[in-house]
């Protein structure tokens, strides 16, 4: 047999064979499509004919894939998946993008780094609504963007290998003492074991972090306090119950009176944007990530991709 021409292949061919292995059988596929039976019957004996091998193997109970017909149709399912992504590219570089787009996300992003998207958005954009979902840890941020409850989410990287991501910012840690507290630059472990810990509960992202930062440097760490809210925190430190360590930008606009210190060795955590990586995005998506980077460009920053995890 001669070499296979791809240029030879029709989407028509590709969206049979897809139509065929969700529905079972010729008949259905043909009613999902809206195409008489003869056509799709046509379309897939063309597209074996062309490749030379035997994509499905017909009978009275209906229409199973080969091994090779499975493998050629989740290649079939990328490239109509691949096509969808081109229109709505599209579409939106089109502008007058309407509907919504769901963004999941955890307080501080929601403070710092959203409003100034939304309004950008807002600009180019009008009819285009930002429906926030704001979660108080990371894990559920992933978990909306995961089930298809949110288009996009702003959590911790690195991201599950089921996610696209792109690294936003780095947030360094920092230690947030009383007013009346000896100033200490950086604060080293033997500092931070001579004043009471204020932190976040055991099942906080924040929290996640400080416990492997902890164990990591063979120190055990035991809060005086464990207080779920961030502003909660700052206002016990500032009264001086406590010490706290803290994300920058979740602690500011830090309260009055309130010292900062670094860390002796540093900690910070990284910031990302994710969606689902097998997502058909509807134009709307397209829209927010162009103004959330044409945001992070005017400010000197770049969204840099991230290499999906093995």
């Amino acid at each position: 047999m001669g070499v296979i021409n791809p240029y030879r292949l029709k989407v028509s061919q590709l969206r049979a064979l897809v139509a065929i292995a969700d529905a079972g059988t010729f008949s259905q596929a043909a009613l999902e499509l809206d195409m008489s039976q003869s056509s799709i019957s046509h379309a897939i004996a063309t597209l074996e004919d062309q490749l030379g091998v035997v994509l499905l193997n017909r009978g009275n109970q209906g229409a199973t894939l080969t091994p090779l017909g499975e493998d050629i149709t989740a290649e079939a399912r990328q490239v109509l998946h691949n096509l969808e992504a081109i229109t709505q590219k599209a579409e939106a570089a089109r502008g007058g993008t309407e509907g919504q787009v769901r963004v999941a996300s955890f307080r501080s992003v929601a403070t710092h780094v959203l409003p100034e998207v939304i309004q950008q958005l807002q600009s180019t954009h009008p009819g285009l609504q930002v429906v926030l979902q704001e979660h108080p840890h990371f894990t559920a941020v992933n978990e909306a963007v995961r089930q298809g409850h949110a288009d996009v989410g702003f959590t911790y990287l690195p991201a599950d290998k089921d996610f696209e991501s792109w690294e936003l910012l780095r947030d360094r840690y920092l230690v947030l003492m009383p007013p009346q507290a000896e100033p200490v630059q950086p604060m080293t472990w033997q500092d931070l074991e001579q004043h009471q810990l204020i932190l976040p509960p055991v099942v906080d992202g924040c929290r996640m972090l400080l416990d492997r930062y902890f164990k990591e440097a063979d120190h055990t760490l035991n809060p005086a306090y464990e207080v779920k809210e961030d502003s909660t925190a700052l206002r016990m430190v500032q009264q001086g119950l406590g010490v706290t360590i803290m994300a920058k930008m979740a602690a500011e606009p830090i309260l009055e009176g309130i010292q900062v210190a670094d860390l002796a060795v540093p900690l910070e955590r990284v910031i990302g944007v994710i969606q689902r990586t097998d997502a058909l995005l509807p134009p709307p998506v397209y829209a927010f990530m162009d103004a959330l980077k044409k945001v992070w460009q005017q400010s000197g920053m770049t969204l840099s991709p991230v290499a999906a995890q093995s």
